[in-house]
């Protein structure tokens, strides 16, 4: 049966419409991006087989060209869309901390560095540079590849800062592993780029790690 044979409440775009995109399942937003299923299956069945083949809808959102236009219903005019659609979805956190200081949107940080870092395969180090009023400036990602203290220098994050006439910034860098807790690596690098940026007047406020779930804020477990 085609979905527009199915009752207007179970239709995708419909309950969305209605009910608001948390209503809808992973199956279901993925079939609002499909638009149109393929021979035997409606867009909703096409999107339940995808997740079934990907394990997940992260999974699916990570995978590389030739990954996801391997498989039925997809291709890279697909993927173009979807890269197009994750993009604006960054700029659209980036946006939002532009206006108020980072300090009084903490979900915000969080959502916005966990959409730049978590989904790379290795580790990269960034910066989130912050005017005198915590507002965003720029985020870099700045080092990519093991981090430790060896492999992050001090003295390009000072040139960064100062390139962006930053005030204060938000160091954060991920963990593919998914396990968010910092080595003792990352805690010794933090207090390195801290004693490093006082010496310039440009405040260090935290150090994100970005694994599953939320990220975890070393200011917030007293490690800065």
């Amino acid at each position: 049966m085609s979905i527009r044979d199915w009752p207007a409440a179970e239709r995708p775009r419909e309950k969305l419409l209605e009910q608001g995109p948390a209503s809808l399942s992973d199956a279901e937003l993925l079939a609002i991006f499909l638009r149109t299923g393929v021979s035997g299956k409606s867009a909703v069945d096409l999107a339940r087989h995808l997740l079934s083949r990907f394990g997940s809808l992260r999974n699916l959102l990570e995978a590389d060209l030739r990954t996801f236009s391997g498989e039925l219903g997809l291709g890279p005019a697909k993927f173009a869309q979807l890269q197009a659609v994750l993009e604006m979805g960054r700029r659209h956190l980036a946006e939002r901390l532009r206006h108020k200081s980072v300090l009084e949107n903490p979900v915000a940080v969080r959502d916005y560095l966990k959409s730049m870092l978590r989904h790379e395969p290795h580790e990269v180090f960034g910066c989130l540079f912050l005017d005198s009023k915590h507002r965003a400036l720029a985020f870099e990602s700045l080092f990519r590849g093991s981090i430790d203290s060896t492999s992050v220098y001090p003295r390009q994050v000072v040139k960064r800062a100062l390139a962006h006439n930053a005030a204060a910034l938000i160091l954060c860098h991920n963990h593919p592993s998914g396990n968010s807790t910092p080595s003792q690596a990352d805690r010794k690098l933090t207090k390195r780029l801290k004693e490093a940026l006082d010496l310039i007047d440009v405040r260090v406020l935290d150090h994100f790690i970005i694994g599953d779930g939320d990220p975890l804020s070393m200011a917030e477990y007293g490690w800065m």
